[in-house]
């Protein structure tokens, strides 16, 4: 059976979300990358693997080194189904303080 990856499992990572920090600011190769980490090179090979089947990231060979891209497109779909949720909790939120504001007000 072939595991289909989306975008939410790039992100489900907090070494990945770090990789595509450090990808949005720069392209970098894969030995860049590696640097900025202290887990071994195969486990980041790995990360990398993962954020290119979910097209978060795109890696091009130039030669013997292989550079990553942000390909930020894709990240859109989850800031799309945030955006869903910070409405309903700015909601709740809102709600939230005006509890509060009516506690103090009878407590007063």
């Amino acid at each position: 059976m072939i595991m289909r990856r989306d975008v939410f499992q790039a992100i489900a990572d907090p070494v990945r979300r770090d990789i595509i920090e450090l990808l949005s600011k720069e392209d970098m190769t894969v030995n860049e990358v590696a640097e900025n980490f202290e887990i071994s090179r195969p486990a980041i090979s790995k990360h990398l693997k993962i954020l290119n089947e979910c097209e978060v990231i795109h890696i091009k060979k130039d030669g013997r080194a292989r550079i990553c891209t942000i390909v930020p497109k894709q990240l859109m779909t989850v800031a799309d189904w945030l955006e869903k949720y910070r409405k309903l909790w700015d909601n709740k939120l809102d709600n939230f303080e005006n509890y509060l504001e009516e506690l103090k007000r009878k407590n007063q």
